[in-house]
Order: C-alpha cells, then structure tokens, then sequence
C-alpha cells in the first residue's frame, strides 16, 4: 500500500501519542523480559519506539497490531518479517490467543481504550505469561490499589481476579508527540495460576459493576433485594461489616460473594 514518506501526524481520534525517549522505550520492554523463545505481542506500535526494541530481541515470534493504515504499511516496510494485523485491538479475538501457546503482550495503549483492553486481556489470554502496558497515571493507580484505597474500583476488582499487578514507573507529557495533557506509568501484569482464576467471570463481572455503580453505599444497602441467608452467612464468614462500602473489600471476596449473592 502507498503511503506518504513525510512524517505521520498523530490522529487525536485514534488517541495517538507518540513515544520519543529511547531510554524510557528501553525500560519498558525489558519490564517484559523478552526472550527468543517468545511469542510476543505489541498493541498500538505506532512508529514503532517499542517495536524497535522489541526486534532486536529476536523472539521467536513478534506480532504488532496496528488500526492505523499508513502506521502499519511503515512498519512492514521497516520490519519486513514482522507481523503485521491490521485489526482494532478492542475486536481483536484474544481468546484465539489460548490456542497459540505461551504469550507476552506489550504496549503504549490509548488512554481512551487502555481500561476496556485491559479487561479483556486478563480475563481472556489463559496462555498470558505477563504484560507490560503503558497507561493513563490515574489508570495505573486503579490496577494497582489495594483494597480500602480511594483509587480501588471495578478494575481493580477485576484484573486482580487474574493478574498480580505492579506500578512500575511514571512517565511525564514531555516524551512525547504530542503531549499528552496528563502523566502516564508503566505497569506490569504477572497472571495468577489457572486454577486460581474465577470460573463464573460473568458472575463476577456483574457483581462487580452493580456494586461500583453506587461504590459510595454500604454493599448491604446494594444488595438489599438479595440478601438471602447464604449472602448473610457470607459477610459473617468474611468478618466483613454489612455496612463496609465495596472498595474495602479483596478481589477474593468478590469472587466468592458472586457466586452466592
């Protein structure tokens, strides 16, 4: 495919933002640990500031995906025997992913769509081996709080149903083109064994979601309709307070009041 040769302008539609400090690059993907026996993803390569990091590693696989024609038709031509998907990453088939093996997966997400890829992610890829995402600051706050943290929400609940996660450094506006208006950070999502993973997600994704819409509440006040005497049962087990509001509680006890409540 033709392309201009001059250089591409970051589409705001798309949330691009554009990596331009090499050390920074360096750190992320060695955060990674890639190997050359690694089957490697990258999300959003963009112009490829990981991508070239990431090459020089010679895994034994190495697949960007990329949304933005002109993007990837760049990176084709600069990477000959890179993959190259044309594909948005939020319709990517990640659960295909289960079927190929043990896999990395990297990237500089756009702030617009770094939560819900995310989600995705962690509850899809059973063959994840760990991941290393850039993010909106107040978004690597949420992965990484601890319950009873004002940052603990629904995400937190969620991925750490899947993932251990670890805030690993911030990374200022200045780095990049354009800047962004905010701060991003670098985390690291290491999963947790299969038999540990929750077997009811959509149990535990709805639960999760009615009891964050009104996180201000005490969870007794949101679950009044359902308190049966198994969900009465639960809070005594738990030594959890019938007046405690959801952030307070771990990302185990989600998963066993969803089953019951």
């Amino acid at each position: 495919m033709a392309h201009q040769d001059g250089p591409h302008r970051a589409k705001k539609s798309l949330g691009q933002n554009f990596l331009t400090d090499p050390n920074i690059c360096r750190k992320i993907v060695d955060a990674l640990a890639p190997g050359s026996e690694d089957y490697i993803i990258e999300i959003g390569p963009g112009q490829g500031a990981l991508t070239e990091h990431l090459a020089e590693v010679g895994a034994r696989r190495l697949q960007v995906v990329e949304m933005d024609d002109d993007l990837a038709a760049r990176l084709e031509d600069r990477w000959p025997e890179l993959e190259v998907v044309r594909a948005d990453a939020l319709k990517f088939p990640w659960t295909a992913l289960n079927d190929t093996g043990p896999c990395k997966i990297i990237g500089n997400l756009p702030y617009n769509v770094g939560s819900k890829l995310i989600w995705d992610i962690v509850s899809q890829v059973e063959t994840l081996e760990r991941a290393v995402f850039m993010v909106q600051h107040e978004v690597a706050l949420r992965l990484t709080a601890e319950p009873g943290n004002k940052a603990f929400g629904g995400l937190t609940a969620w991925v750490k149903n899947f993932c251990d996660t670890k805030y690993l450094f911030k990374v200022p506006p200045t780095v990049f083109r354009p800047r962004p208006k905010v701060d991003s950070a670098v985390v690291r999502f290491d999963p947790l064994p299969l038999d540990g993973r929750p077997d009811e997600q959509d149990r535990l994704a709805e639960l999760i979601k009615l009891l964050f819409q009104q996180r201000r509440k005490q969870i007794s006040t949101i679950l009044k309709k359902r308190m049966t005497p198994q969900v009465e049962q639960w809070f005594r087990d738990e030594g959890v307070s019938p007046s405690a509001r959801p952030e307070t509680l771990t990302p185990a006890q989600f998963r066993t009041l969803s089953l019951i409540y």
